[in-house]
């Protein structure tokens, strides 16, 4: 299973990168405990835990690919991936999340994303 989602936010591509890419960032973005590297090839964890995975490829500014998976994972399923794109133009970034190799059950994730990280972004940003 695999869906797209896109957000529009009121910061530049530099800022959300650097944001999500850094501990002290996500945490404050999200609201929930995460701790993320910058380097490919390193675990990250967000939301308390509840997510984990690896970052797969890292270019600044511009894409982020990760292996993905929570605590509702199966054991047997494969890690999902996420690739975040950013697209700035005037100040203002879209940023497009691909979500790929989902469980069949992984609907969900879709309202998680919006719920936990697009609304929460949205407040981060606009501040």
């Amino acid at each position: 299973m695999k869906f797209t989602l896109k957000i529009s936010l009121n910061t530049t591509a530099l800022k959300i990168y650097e944001t999500w890419m850094s501990t002290e960032g996500h945490s404050k973005m999200t609201g929930s405990p995460a701790c993320i590297s910058v380097k490919i090839g390193e675990d990250f964890t967000a939301w308390d835990g509840y997510i984990k995975g690896k970052n797969i490829a890292l270019d600044p500014n511009k894409r982020i690919l990760q292996s993905w998976r929570t605590t509702q994972f199966e054991e047997s399923e494969e890690d999902s991936k996420i690739e975040v794109l950013f697209h700035e133009l005037d100040g203002k970034t879209e940023l497009t999340l691909v979500h790929s190799n989902l469980p069949v059950t992984g609907e969900h994730y879709k309202k998680g994303w919006q719920d936990h990280y697009f609304e929460p972004m949205k407040d981060y940003f606009n501040k």
